[in-house]
């Protein structure tokens, strides 16, 4: 991709490379607005770029684990806590529109130039610090189980019943978004689940055809709340090392 440079005067792909490779994207621009610098930002004692990156390596997924930046603080990091920077992330998606997938087609049509097209990709963001290598594991046993599987990623459940979530209106007047649920026990509803905004395995092919992270055929792979928390905001951030430091006290899993 001509317009992103090697770093280093380093290829991508080396000789004889794997066309059927399986490769980590560490997607880590340096333009955070809510949390400035939130990717290099400490977490309980590290950068919290360095759980993603150290999560990936651990799994033993992947022939190459890479963070897509613009960002040479960020590059510094990724390739201090082992991950590779092969080159720097496109002003076009280094914006506040560019979407994620747009992020990971650049990277595939840089190392399809150089040599190798990676058969599975697994999306991971530099926010999750409870991101394990165990439930990476997991996710990509079940890519390669199922071919028919576009896209997998891992789910919450709500706590609490959506069928009965509420509405206020003018003057603080609260009605039901689904009233013919009013009386529902909640044991009799459906239950319902979130992106846990941790990562996403995902096929190429089905990438590069529809331009989107949810193929036709996309899984969820249940994790418990506490193994979750999206940061967002400072609140995000003081309740997310929160949890994480009870965790690490109480022995809990992730």
């Amino acid at each position: 991709m001509g317009n992103l440079p090697l770093l280093g005067g380093r290829d991508i792909a080396g000789s004889g490379a794997d066309l059927s490779m399986k490769l980590a994207v560490i997607t880590a621009r340096g333009g955070s607005k809510r949390i400035p610098r939130k990717n290099v930002r400490p977490f309980c004692g590290k950068p919290i770029l360095a759980y993603s990156i150290e999560a990936a390596l651990q799994s033993g997924c992947f022939d190459e684990v890479m963070v897509s930046t613009d960002d040479d603080e960020i590059a510094a990091l990724a390739e201090k806590y082992g991950a590779r920077v092969p080159f720097r992330r496109s002003p076009a998606t280094s914006n506040d529109y560019a979407t994620t997938a747009d992020v990971l087609l650049e990277v595939l049509s840089a190392y399809r130039e150089h040599g190798q097209s990676p058969r599975l990709l697994c999306c991971l963001y530099p926010t999750a610090p409870f991101i394990t290598p165990q439930v990476l594991r997991a996710g990509l046993d079940r890519m390669e189980s199922d071919s028919t599987l576009d896209t997998l990623f891992p789910v919450v459940r709500f706590s609490f019943p959506i069928q009965r979530a509420l509405r206020m209106r003018e003057g603080g007047q609260m009605q039901f978004f689904q009233p013919e649920h009013r009386l529902t026990r909640s044991q009799d509803l459906e239950p319902a689940y979130h992106d846990a905004g941790q990562f996403y395995w995902l096929r190429a092919a089905s990438l590069i055809q529809t331009g989107a992270l949810l193929g036709h055929h996309t899984a969820g792979i249940e994790i418990p709340e506490w193994s979750a928390q999206d940061i967002d905001n400072e609140a995000d951030w003081v309740l997310a090392e929160l949890k994480y430091r009870k965790q690490q006290e109480a022995g809990v899993p992730l």
